[in-house]
Parts: C-alpha cells; structure tokens; sequence
C-alpha cells in the first residue's frame, strides 16, 4: 500500500523521544526567501516618501502621484528585464464617479501592476500580492499638503516591489500580479475597480495577499517594540455567504473554515517554516476592529483574501500632518520604520506567494463519508483541474485547534484514518512535484 505513510504538520518531523523538530525547506522556495533584502525595501520607501503627496486625487507629475506612479512602472519594467520578456507592467487608469464625499467630482485615477504569466497554458489561476499607492494627512480630502505615508502604506507598495523584483526572474504554473492601488484612503478605489473587473472577467483568483501597514515594530501608547511578530486578518463568515452556504456551514460546523482563513492558516505555516525569528498571528477578522483595507473588495466579489499587517501599530505616525509639537515628531517618515521587520514580513509574503505559485492547484470535489456511524474516517477527493498533483495530504486538527495539527501523505485520492469525524476536522491539499503545498479543501458529506 502506497497510502498512508504518516508525516506530521508542515514538513515539520517530531522525535518524540528528544523532543526535537526539524523543519525541512524546499530549496527553491528558501533561496527565493533569502533575497528579499532590507536595504532595497528602504531605498523604495525612502524614494516613495521623497514625493510631496501620493493622494489619489493629487494630478502632480513631478511631485506627487503621477510621479509616484511612473516611478513605480519604472522599477516594474526594470525588474522585468530579466523575466525573459514574460512581465510586462502598465498603469491601468480609470475614472472613479464623483460621491460628494471623498471624491469631490469624477476623477482619472490608476493602479499599477507588473504581471508574471504562468508557464503552465493550462493554468488560469492568478495569485495577486498588493499595497496600495495612496497616501494621506490628517485632512483626507488635502491633496497637496505633506503626505509621505512611508508605513502607510509605502511599506506595503515596498514589499510588493522587492517581491517584483524576485520573482521576475522564476517560472511558476500560476500567473503571479503585483499590484500597487490608487484611492485606498478615498473608498478602496482602486481595489474596487479590479475586484470588479475581475468579477466580470470571470479571473480565477486562488488568493489576494494584501499589505498595508507592515513596515513598523513599534507601538504608540503601549510602547510595546517586537519585530517578531506579524498579523494576518481573515473573514470568518463569507462576506458573499448565501443561504445554501450558510446551510451547509452551519452542518459541518465550519465556521473557522472560511477559503480566507485556510489562506491564513497557509501563510502561517509558509511564513513560519522559511523565515526565522517570525510568528505570523491569525486575527480572525476581516481587518481592524471598525477598520478596513484593499481585500475586502475582492471578498465581496467572492475571491479568497486576507490582510497582512505589523502587529503594533504607532499612531503618532499614521494619518497624522508631519510636524513637531510638544517635542514629539509626527508624521509618516521613513526614519521610524524597521526595516528589517519590513524584510522579515516581505519574506512570509514570497513564502506563501511562491508556493501557491508553484502548486499544483487545489483538489476538487473532497468528501468525508457519512453513510453509516463510525469512529473512523474516510475522504476522497479528485485530482486538481489544472495543475498535477505528486500526492496529497490529508490534514487533521483537534475542533478547539486554530491551525492543523497532522498531516497524512498519500499518492492515492482516498484515505481512512482511524479517527472520529466527531472529534477533529480534516482537509485535503495536493503537494506538486516541487513538493509545494496547494492550499487546503474542507470535506463536504457524502451521503450517498
């Protein structure tokens, strides 16, 4: 019997008699992870903040967001030197209506993005990693005083930048979009525009890694200082649960089982297994409390996304005018970023970006028998529509457990495990001939 040979979580062996762990690395993806460097994200940043004011409605073309934004196009089209001809990168504008709130009449605005075909024809999946361009002041609608916005989020369109950078130059099944938004703080513009789009055009989104707010180590208030430490927000209800789904969630109980939060569970576990001295935590929430970002537009269109952010946020530096009052800088500089928190968090991206790319998909049409009472399990499933598939995992966490806990290998497209469906949760995820992991799929009954 070829099946059931027993690995546990991530790649990770457990010795139980020394109490030790070894965590073993794909090479490509490890090497790809060690070229994201500090020193680049800073010069990106500290370049971005050299404009006057990134504001999606500032026309500047020297000094403010057309200058950002073609300065952006510019290192795009650099890094796609050496992609073989395959990225292109482009300023893709349109006109966002004029709501008598945050756009004051209707305005010509653009997102810029560098796209890596996937080598694979076959292969329609499309995996987008973004920040968002904008920056702001105090005064949301003031746009042409100072707004460096370094963290906010030039630390974001950085990360998005370096991974440009990295992943020019390697092949991956998937089709990989970089992608920097315009009109985040005015309405999530930008993002709306392509979710939409994306929509219409029936893309096949596997996921959306959305950055914004990761570049800082250190707390207002609290003066809390960790740069180990990263957050990762994810919905728990579908934002586009209709009844039928919210049945069938309500049968299996899978409410910590959102597509966004096996997104989570996976840039935990990439994250985590390739870059040192790094906990990425699961906020099991769309974004800050009352707050939001980039993503949701794409969840409400029904694509899998999340939001990675810095764990302490510093308020004297976020949507703040640049000055200095009572002997305290404010404003969003450069100068009080960590930079290698910044690399750290890069890093988890190209994780978790590379991976996916490289997968063989996800499989389809997983089922957990329950056809009679039993207290083991039996799952089948069917081979990715897209990529192929070396084996499978069947994973398997206790119910009160945030992330899995095991993980069965199997070359085959069944698997019964002698543990009861009662007690424990599984999913099924493909591993591809690199040895990358697909993201996971949670079983629907089979009843007949």
């Amino acid at each position: 019997m070829r099946h059931i040979l027993f690995i546990l979580t991530a790649l990770i062996l457990t010795f139980p008699v020394f109490g030790q762990q070894v965590v073993i690395r794909n090479p490509e993806i490890q090497q790809l992870v060690q070229q994201v460097n500090a020193d680049s994200l800073k010069k990106y940043t500290e370049k971005l903040a050299s404009f006057q004011s990134r504001h999606t409605l500032n026309r500047d073309d020297k000094n403010g967001m057309l200058a950002a934004q073609n300065y952006v196009k510019a290192k795009f089209l650099e890094f796609a030197g050496k992609s073989k001809g395959r990225m292109t990168a482009n300023i893709e504008e349109f006109v966002v209506p004029g709501d008598g709130r945050r756009i004051v009449a209707d305005a010509t605005v653009g997102n810029v993005i560098a796209r890596l075909p996937g080598t694979n024809p076959n292969d329609p999946r499309i995996i987008i990693v973004s920040g968002h361009l904008d920056s702001r002041n105090k005064d949301v609608m003031d746009a042409a005083g100072a707004a460096p916005g370094a963290n906010d989020d030039g630390s974001g369109v950085a990360l998005v930048m370096e991974l440009a950078r990295i992943l020019a130059q390697t092949e991956f099944s998937a089709t990989l979009l970089f992608v920097a938004f315009t009109g985040e703080e005015q309405g999530l513009k930008g993002a709306t525009y392509l979710a939409d789009k994306a929509k219409a055009e029936s893309w096949k989104i596997e996921a959306v890694l959305n950055n914004d707010i990761v570049g800082n180590s250190n707390s207002s208030e609290t003066n809390i200082s960790n740069n180990t430490v990263m957050r990762v927000f994810s919905e728990t209800i579908p934002l586009t649960e209709d009844e039928r789904g919210a049945g069938i969630r309500r049968s299996i109980n899978s409410d910590n089982d959102s597509h966004s939060r096996q997104l989570a569970r996976y840039i935990k576990e990439l994250g985590e297994r390739y870059v040192d001295q790094m906990e990425v935590k699961l906020i099991y929430r769309n974004d800050r409390f009352l707050r939001g970002g980039d993503q949701t537009p794409f969840m409400k269109n029904g694509f899998t996304a999340v939001r990675m952010s810095e764990m302490n946020e510093n308020f004297l530096y976020q949507h703040e005018n640049v000055r200095v009052e009572n002997g305290i800088q404010y404003g969003d500089l450069p100068e009080f970023m960590d930079f290698e928190y910044l690399r750290k968090v890069a890093a988890v991206n190209l994780a978790a970006a590379a991976s996916l790319g490289q997968s063989a998909g996800m499989p389809q049409e997983v089922k957990i028998d329950v056809r009679g009472l039993s207290n083991s399990s039996s799952l089948t499933w069917k081979a990715p529509i897209h990529g192929k598939a070396k084996g499978y995992y069947v994973l398997m966490r206790e119910t009160s457990s945030s992330m899995w806990e095991k993980k069965f290998y199997t070359e085959d497209t069944q698997m019964k495990l002698p543990y009861s469906k009662d007690n424990y949760f599984f999913a099924v995820q493909s591993v591809s001939a690199h040895g990358t992991e697909s993201l996971p799929v949670i079983p629907s009954p089979l009843s007949r």
